[in-house]
């Protein structure tokens, strides 16, 4: 949370590459303080450091990669971004497996190296430079990213109009998110981390031995193949994004974990009553592997990606970083309150799980608009009426 907060600032300051560069540089300094810690205040320092650069990428790299690449892949190079976090931390609970801890913090610094060093050979992001009045730049980034033979006038002419008459408004403060023309972009965003968050993610995840073993499972068989499944799904998540549209996947999603949810909550509920005995454990398999799949194919990586498009320039800092300090909040609630909601109900945590997911569909199907093969210009303006071209 602490990262998020000063994220969207550091990144509108010192542009995107500047803010993930200090990202990984904050964790690099988590990582090796983990390598070599002697006493148990150090660990806690090294994860401050790596949650707070982590707190930092999570909102940068998804901006980044919005205003880099072209509206018809947008969406499905987005949600890369969730796909390789998906992989990283499948791979790192694989290995922890069998190797010692400080071990895996040593392969931590692996991917922080990569990306520090990588930050001096990428473009910095044409929108950022436009809205710094750099136009120059601006043209022979968009030139170097859609290739030295391709017309980018019209892309380069549709950001330069649209930044000029955002640089007409005054630099807007956080008590200026709440003003009506932003209200919509604001509810989405927050609407759907909220959602994301609250639907219970964090709590099956890190507590899933502890599911599959109380619902009468192995808890390692269980979080294998919940491991398993995440990957295969939100590789299809990503390659769906920019054919099927960012709300059919959400809507798919949300409904996947709500029966998910439903079925783990019945699995429960039945072991409650002694019926079922034999069959009702499997259920509760069936019901978390259901979520994971599902939550992985659109409600994982969609809201960072809606997210990324929905905010005009003058506010993308700071509604980012209010959106990213949600979902780090929600993440966090979630965390610390799935053990105590399992001792008073395990079938009831499900249930309430199950009730929020559902009401995801129902937000989504309402507020959240199709931004599938829209610049982030007309976005923006659609949904930012004060922000348009006047």
């Amino acid at each position: 949370m602490m990262g998020a907060v000063v994220s969207g600032r550091i990144a509108d300051n010192f542009g995107r590459r500047g803010a993930m560069a200090l990202s990984e540089l904050l964790c690099l300094v988590g990582s090796l303080t983990i390598v070599f810690a002697k006493v148990a205040w150090l660990l806690d320092t090294a994860r401050l450091f790596n949650g707070v650069g982590i707190g930092i990428l999570s909102y940068v790299v998804p901006v980044y990669v919005a205003e880099i690449t072209p509206k018809n892949l947008r969406g499905r190079f987005t949600a890369a971004h969730q796909l390789m976090i998906c992989c990283g931390v499948s791979t790192m609970w694989l290995v922890g497996t069998i190797i010692h801890w400080r071990v895996l913090a040593v392969i931590g610094l692996i991917p922080s190296i990569l990306q520090f060093l990588g930050v001096f050979f990428i473009p910095e992001s044409p929108r950022w430079l436009a809205k710094n009045s750099r136009w120059e730049e601006c043209e022979d980034v968009l030139k170097s990213l859609r290739g030295q033979h391709a017309d980018t006038s019209a892309e380069a002419a549709e950001i330069k109009e649209y930044t000029e008459t955002l640089q007409h408004l005054s630099e807007a403060k956080f008590l200026d998110l709440f003003k009506r023309e932003y209200t919509r972009s604001l509810i989405v965003g927050v609407g759907l981390m909220v959602f994301q968050q609250f639907g219970g993610v964090n709590g099956v995840v890190f507590y899933a031995n502890s599911i599959f073993e109380s619902a009468g499972l192995s808890g390692r068989v269980g979080t294998l193949a919940m491991v398993a499944i995440q990957i295969p799904m939100t590789v299809v998540g990503t390659v769906l994004m920019d054919k099927s549209g960012r709300r059919p996947l959400l809507m798919i999603s949300a409904a996947g974990t709500c029966l998910g949810c439903f079925l783990t909550g019945l699995s429960f509920l039945l072991q409650d009553f002694h019926m079922w005995n034999t069959e009702a454990p499997f259920l509760a398999l069936i019901g978390v592997l259901m979520f994971s799949a599902s939550f992985s194919l659109g409600m994982g990586g969609v809201p960072w990606v809606i997210m990324s498009e929905i905010f005009p320039m003058n506010v993308k800092g700071l509604a980012g970083s209010l959106v990213t300090v949600v979902n780090w909040l929600g993440s966090w609630m979630i965390s610390f309150t799935f053990n105590f909601l399992m001792s008073w109900s395990s079938s009831g945590t499900f249930f309430i799980y199950c009730i929020i997911c559902g009401a995801t569909v129902v937000f989504v199907a309402m507020l959240v608009p199709e931004t599938k093969e829209r610049t982030l210009e007309e976005i923006q303006a659609s949904m930012n009426p004060a922000t348009s071209s006047r």
